[in-house]
Formats: C-alpha cells, sequence, structure tokens
C-alpha cells in the first residue's frame, strides 16, 4: 500500500500545476506530499528507534524474552511483542492460563503504537512468551523452544496419514483391498535459523547448510562419517551458537 501511494504521488508530481490559476489544487497536492513524507520518515524512524534505544545483549539461559504475543517474526528479534496491557480481552492479565485461553480465541484484538485497534487470526500469530520462555506456533500448536541460539531447537507433533491395505497372500480373493487410511501424532525435532526465522526439519542437510556461514565448522563437520554426523548433531549445534553468538535487544 505505502510502495502504491509513493507512486501516485511521484505522478502527481509531474503534473504541471498553475499555482496562480489553481491555488487550491496546489495546496491539496503539497498536503498529500507532505503527509507522505512524513509517514515514510515515521516508519523509518520507528524501525531504527527500536534498535538504538534498545541494547543488544549477549542471549544466555538467563536471557528473558519481553511477555507478550508476537505477531511475526521479526518482533520476535527485536524482542518487540504486543504486551498484555495492550491485548483487548477478557482473560486477567494474572490469569496463569492467560495465554492458553487468549490463542483457544479464534481472533486477538490488540492496541497498535498509534492506538489503534487491530485484530489477528489466532492461528497466524507467530508465537508468545510466557515467563521469558518463547513459544513457536507450529503444526496447528504452541510449542516451548527450550534451545535458543542462532540456531534454536524445539520439538512439536505433526499428524501422519498412513494408508493400509490387506496383503494380497493373505485374501482368499487374491486382491489387494484398500483400508480407511488412518491418522496419527508423531513427535519431530525442528530447528529455527535466527537469521531468517525458517523453520526445517532437524536433519544433517538442513544443519550443514547453517553450518556454512561457518567455514571452520562446516569444514569439521563434513569431514565426519554418515554415522558420526548424525550421532553429533546435536553437539554440533551447541558448538555453532557458542561460535556464533546471538545477540538480542532489552529495554
Amino acid at each position: 500500500m505505502k510502495q502504491q501511494i509513493s507512486m501516485n504521488i511521484n505522478q502527481y508530481q509531474s503534473i504541471p500545476i498553475n499555482i496562480y490559476k489553481y491555488p487550491l489544487i496546489s495546496i491539496f497536492f503539497i498536503c498529500i506530499i507532505s503527509i507522505n513524507s512524513y509517514i515514510s520518515i515515521g516508519f523509518s524512524y520507528a524501525q531504527t528507534d527500536s534498535i538504538t534505544k534498545n541494547k543488544l545483549v549477549k542471549y544466555s539461559p538467563e536471557f528473558q524474552f519481553k511477555e507478550g504475543i508476537y505477531i511475526s517474526f521479526e518482533q520476535v528479534k527485536y524482542n518487540s511483542p504486543v504486551p498484555k496491557p495492550k491485548i483487548d480481552t477478557h482473560i486477567p492479565q494474572n490469569d496463569f492460563d492467560y495465554f492458553s485461553n487468549l490463542i483457544s480465541e479464534e481472533k486477538i484484538f490488540f492496541y497498535d503504537d498509534f492506538g489503534i485497534k487491530q485484530e489477528v487470526l489466532s492461528k497466524n500469530i507467530w508465537g508468545y512468551s510466557k515467563n521469558g520462555t518463547l513459544f513457536i506456533n507450529y503444526n496447528d500448536e504452541f510449542n516451548r523452544i527450550p534451545v535458543v541460539g542462532s540456531i534454536c531447537h524445539f520439538v512439536a507433533n505433526v499428524t501422519v496419514y498412513q494408508d493400509r491395505f490387506f496383503d494380497p497372500y493373505d485374501n482368499p480373493y487374491n486382491y489387494s483391498m484398500r483400508l480407511p487410511t488412518y491418522a496419527y501424532d508423531e513427535l519431530r525435532q525442528y530447528i529455527l535459523d535466527f537469521e531468517t526465522g525458517k523453520v526445517m526439519d532437524y536433519n544433517i542437510h538442513n544443519l550443514s547448510t547453517i553450518f556454512m556461514r561457518d567455514t571452520e565448522l562446516y569444514d569439521e563437520y563434513n569431514d565426519l562419517k554418515k554415522r558420526k554426523k548424525k550421532q553429533l548433531m546435536f553437539f554440533y549445534l551447541r558448538r555453532f551458537n557458542e561460535k556464533n553468538l546471538l545477540y538480542l535487544p532489552v529495554n
């Protein structure tokens, strides 16, 4: 929308207007251009101001993420969620199950930095922080992230669907008969790349791709046999985080 407004303004700026013949029209266009410039500067200032005002600190297990809901991953990187006081809900802020009850609602209503009431589908938010701990919305569940760093690690349930068939050798009519598909939940491991915000399966390939940012570590890991690579996945994940520290802003 912002880009579209800028394009329209540029078009207006190219229109030759006789300010003496049409003074009211000229004032109108000048006002639009001024408002557009103010909005652009405001957005740029808000983004840089949020970084400059917040001191960056090295992440440690004692680090506390600010409590609230994170609409996007950018808010996680800036440690800038929508706090409880800005969320419009009937749920008391001191309710122990505040976030569980909040995300059970279809929509979440909140006030932005301009005091304008906004809404978002609960299923579309990135996650939330409770007591300083991150919970990520993945596979339609909110899962705790116990390992935070340049590479985060967490587990989540995934629904697996499987087809079933009669064994033709056990079938007296000697043909395969398909049974109804059944589903079950399976606990799987995932990683979150804190540089990009991308969530990936926890496997050798995905870890190696991130390790490429650290040539020394990547070469060391790549020289291992396949079995050793699998056995030492978590060990090298930890080493990567120790060598490539994560810095986050605090107020």
